[in-house]
């Protein structure tokens, strides 16, 4: 906020702090009008995906609301830091971030005292995992009319069989990325409870099947190379990106029901062979390959969007430390990040390589600045250093009462 306020013409320090820390703005009408403007942008273009992505913001200290010893995906490592789970859709090569949530760890969720001190809303502070949020994200998309043809979940939500049944029996389609020990069957598993074998002991009562299983990691390695299909599914800034694929219909069975889903595989190989993924998705039996992996695809949109929303719309650079906070910054950023893809789809037949950072650098050029002179920057400065000099003395003055109430 205060490097916005040094330079964007009409504004107040005070007044953008207060938006951002302290203001009773409701989040979901914010998220009402992102809706709409995504369906205005995004939702006549062809089929959308609704991509669930999760992002680490690192933090150091405990105080910042859901900070907490836990996996940074952007570090690749346990790191100490924020995750947020996020809501893109995405439709021909741009996405927008339309939804957020912090993740709260049981730590802070055990914590009565430690919430309240960070202002997390009393509705939030009972604990969900990444996927209960993650298909609450879905169903909100869905039931505020976002225009969606199906939604794309990475291996953290992959992973959970009963995130999958879940949203299958809400009638969404979806694509999942799975781990490679995800266990498949190719002929019906016919779960039932075994047959007591004799009078003695306690009577069976757990499905089995007598059907093998195998991973898909190890159904991949049996396919023969003549099975592979080679397909670009999108432009780079160095030609085609092209992979080779392997998909067929298998059956997924997690040991609680009694049937099993049948259901796409999809495996995608890097043309050097450096990197593979497997995915399930429950699209229609007769999906082509084509389909399937455009459906996969959509992923790289929404790291890409990260990429844009933290290098031009400052999605990782704040101070804020509580709940309200958190949030009222996001919905800033997706506010931001929505304007950038309508402008970039609205010029995509005249400046089809129209990027954020081209926007981003335009508006810097043509709106209005409070700095125009010499005498502009040096008076910046001075109210920089002001409000830094404040500080200072607050923070001395806090820290002389401590010492003075225990001595």
């Amino acid at each position: 906020m205060e490097q916005m306020a040094e330079v964007v013409a009409d504004s107040h320090y005070q007044r953008l702090h207060h938006m951002v820390s302290e203001s009773a703005r409701d989040r979901r009408a914010i998220y009402r009008q992102l809706v709409r403007d995504a369906n205005g942008a995004f939702g006549q273009r062809g089929p959308c995906a609704f991509v669930i992505d999760e992002s680490g913001l690192s933090k150091k200290g405990d105080k910042s609301v859901g900070v907490a010893r836990q996996w940074n995906g952007r570090l690749g490592k346990t790191d100490n830091c924020q995750v947020g789970v996020f809501g893109a859709i995405t439709c021909e090569g741009v996405a927008a971030l339309v939804d957020e949530e912090l993740y709260l760890p049981e730590e802070w969720t055990d914590d009565a005292e430690r919430c309240e001190q960070a202002g997390v809303a009393e509705a939030a502070r009972a604990f969900r995992t990444k996927g209960r949020i993650a298909f609450e994200m879905v169903m909100r998309a869905r039931q505020a009319g976002l225009m969606f043809a199906y939604s794309v979940l990475d291996g953290g939500y992959g992973h959970l069989p009963w995130l999958l049944r879940d949203l299958d029996a809400e009638g969404e389609i979806f694509l999942a990325e799975v781990h490679s020990d995800q266990r498949i069957y190719l002929d019906d598993p016919a779960p039932a409870v075994p047959a007591r074998r004799c009078a003695k002991g306690k009577a069976p009562s757990a499905l089995a099947t007598a059907i093998t299983h195998e991973t898909v990691s190890e159904w991949a390695a049996r396919q023969p190379a003549s099975r592979w299909r080679r397909l670009s599914v999108r432009e780079g800034e160095k030609g085609q990106v092209i992979a080779e694929y392997l998909t067929a219909r298998v059956l997924v069975w997690d040991t609680l029901l009694p049937r099993a889903h049948h259901w796409h595989l999809l495996v995608r190989r890097e043309v050097d062979g450096s990197k593979i993924k497997f995915c399930l998705a429950n699209a229609k039996p007769k999906a082509s390959l084509r389909h399937l992996a455009t459906m996969q695809a959509s992923r790289h949109f929404v790291e890409r969007a990260f990429e844009d929303a933290k290098g031009h719309c400052g999605m990782a650079d704040y101070q804020v430390r509580l709940w309200n906070g958190w949030h009222h910054h996001m919905c800033l950023v997706m506010i931001a990040m929505m304007f950038l893809a309508k402008e970039r789809l609205a010029n995509r037949e005249t400046a089809k390589l129209l990027s954020c950072r081209d926007v981003v650098e335009m508006m810097r050029h043509r709106l209005p600045s409070k700095i125009n002179s010499e005498d502009d920057l040096v008076q910046s400065i001075a109210e920089r250093h002001e409000r830094r000099r404040k500080a200072m003395e607050s923070a001395y003055r806090r820290q002389a009462a401590i010492l003075d109430a225990s001595g």
